[in-house]
């Protein structure tokens, strides 16, 4: 879904329909732009979670935000846009959180590299929790045609990031597996706590985790 990274912005920069880069709309109506496309992917994200992406009907998220349905393809040309901006939200603020994180870790002087990853891991563990809606949706396998490959795509840049962050030598293949599975038990608690509906069973499966990461990512000896 996303990782423990220490930069973000890799989403392209979006542009108004229609827009030219360059060119910036008048305040005013920058404003109800941004209040429109939240307002829809704050509806979409109801009616996901309720019918599935499959199921979820366009009329029915229009008429939970309030606008007409051709605001909806104005600013995200369909259903698919919406999911895969959820998305992208997602991963940015988990990129900032972590990304946060990491910086304050070495602020203090933290330059070990198991301490730094599992503090990446906390914090994207707590992030997972903060925005568990949102998280449960995007772990579903009902999403839009191609979103899987998309996926994966990330997650292989997750495991390089996590190795970097590691310093595991990637051309090994031990070195590779590790990282994997640590990552593998990242995402796994992610999609529990996507489930939990109590913040006191959180924080334990939070702790638990971190626990077994440090395990996991000693170095043999």
């Amino acid at each position: 879904m996303s990782g423990i990274v220490e930069s973000a912005g890799t989403g392209a920069a979006r542009r108004p329909p229609g827009g030219r880069e360059g060119t910036a709309p008048p305040a005013r109506h920058a404003g109800q732009g941004r209040t429109a496309r939240r307002a829809l992917l704050d509806a979409a994200l109801e009616v996901f979670s309720e019918r599935g992406y499959t199921d979820a009907g366009l009329t029915e998220i229009a008429a939970r935000s309030g606008l007409p349905v051709g605001s909806l393809f104005q600013h995200y040309g369909g259903k698919r846009g919406l999911y895969l901006t959820l998305w992208e939200e997602f991963r940015e603020e988990q990129e900032r959180r972590t990304a946060a994180t990491l910086a304050g870790e070495r602020g203090r002087g933290v330059d070990d590299p198991v301490a730094l990853f599992v503090a990446g891991a906390r914090a994207y563990l707590e992030g997972a929790w903060h925005n568990r809606r949102l998280g449960g949706l995007l772990a579903q396998e009902d999403g839009p045609s191609g979103f899987d490959a998309l996926r994966r795509q990330w997650d292989r840049a997750w495991v390089r990031r996590n190795a970097r962050l590691l310093e595991v030598d990637e051309r090994r293949r031990a070195g590779r597996v590790r990282v994997s599975v640590l990552t593998t038990v990242i995402g796994g608690a992610a999609r529990e706590l996507a489930d939990c509906g109590d913040e006191t069973e959180a924080r334990e499966i939070v702790d638990e985790v971190c626990g077994i990461l440090i395990h996991l990512s000693t170095p043999p000896g």
